[in-house]
């Protein structure tokens, strides 16, 4: 049986294929955490005018939630 012949660029779809399912289970997991806050009333969440979504902590603190980060 003859071998098939690898693509380079193979080994690099795949890392980027799972780099990006990591990358939503763990926005998953942080967005399931700030649900927990909210739900127990230890946060609030909203849109902001722009659009952005906005967490305030009821101890002061405010994040704003970007599709990517975090401010």
């Amino acid at each position: 049986m003859r071998a098939m012949a690898r693509s380079p660029t193979t080994g690099a779809n795949s890392q980027i294929a799972n780099g990006a399912a990591v990358r939503e289970d763990a926005k998953a997991l942080v967005m399931a955490a700030i649900g927990e806050l909210v739900h127990g009333g230890k946060a609030e969440w909203n849109r902001t005018a722009t659009g952005e979504l906005e967490l305030r902590l009821l101890s002061g603190e405010v994040f704003l939630l970007g599709e990517a980060c975090v401010t």
